[in-house]
């Protein structure tokens, strides 16, 4: 099935400060692939029989890269709805466990709440089999550490060694790692990938901060509306 996703700006590649954006853009999607990135009228036109996800006045890009991803899946804790004891990460709430099937219970729940970030890869290592599986069966692309980006090495940002990033970077405090990239890495360095005809559909849908004069756009952080991960939307915002 065609699927044609149009919003008001498409960025297929952000983190290239030279590549353009698309005033009403749109992708469409054949299966898990990109088949056409463009103008919305464009688009229409020569995919008439695809079914269109209009999102409006939003930023559609590639998804986020979660740099924090041993620490979020491994060490954190994703609390049950059912314990009523919130939903924010537990610090540390996983160290020291040998259970693998709560392990890979709260990794599950952690990699559901980082999709609705717009989230799409996320870093490791990850060491244990049940959180390997986890990021596995989620469709989620599982990075190794040395894959995040160096911005995450800067200061401030990064964690250690653990934690996607190299010895003495980052958050020294052991206080919690956030599940928005955005909330510690400007966008065009949080982002995975590009959004490119004949690559895998993995992209998000973003509210717009503010549209600059040169008609680019800046995603809010906490402001993901859609997540699609090999053509499949596997979060949208309620």
């Amino acid at each position: 099935m065609l699927t044609l996703h149009r919003a008001a700006f498409v960025l297929p590649d952000p983190a290239d400060p030279t590549a353009p954006s698309i005033a009403d853009g749109a992708v469409v999607v054949r299966g898990e692939l990109v088949e056409a990135v463009g103008p919305y009228g464009e688009l229409a036109a020569g995919y008439p029989g695809a079914r269109v996800r209009d999102w409006g006045a939003a930023v559609l890009a590639p998804g986020l890269r979660n740099p924090y991803g041993h620490w979020l899946l491994e060490r954190a804790y994703h609390p049950d709805p059912r314990e009523e004891v919130g939903v924010e990460p537990v610090a540390d709430g996983l160290a020291g466990s040998t259970d693998e099937a709560r392990c890979g219970a709260s990794a599950r729940r952690g990699l559901q709440r980082m999709l609705g970030y717009g989230v799409t890869a996320v870093a490791g290592p990850f060491e244990r089999a049940s959180v390997r599986t986890a990021v596995a069966r989620s469709g989620v692309v599982g990075l190794p550490g040395s894959a995040v980006s160096s911005a995450v090495s800067s200061g401030g940002v990064g964690g250690g060694p653990q934690d996607g990033g190299p010895e003495g970077s980052g958050p020294q405090d052991g206080g919690a790692r956030p599940l928005d990239p955005l909330a510690v890495l400007p966008f065009a360095e949080a982002v995975y990938g590009r959004v490119a005809v004949g690559g895998r559909a993995d992209f998000a849908v973003f509210a717009t901060a503010a549209v600059a004069g040169d008609g680019g756009a800046q995603p809010v952080a906490g402001g993901c509306l859609a997540t699609v991960l090999g053509g499949r939307l596997v979060y949208r915002r309620r």
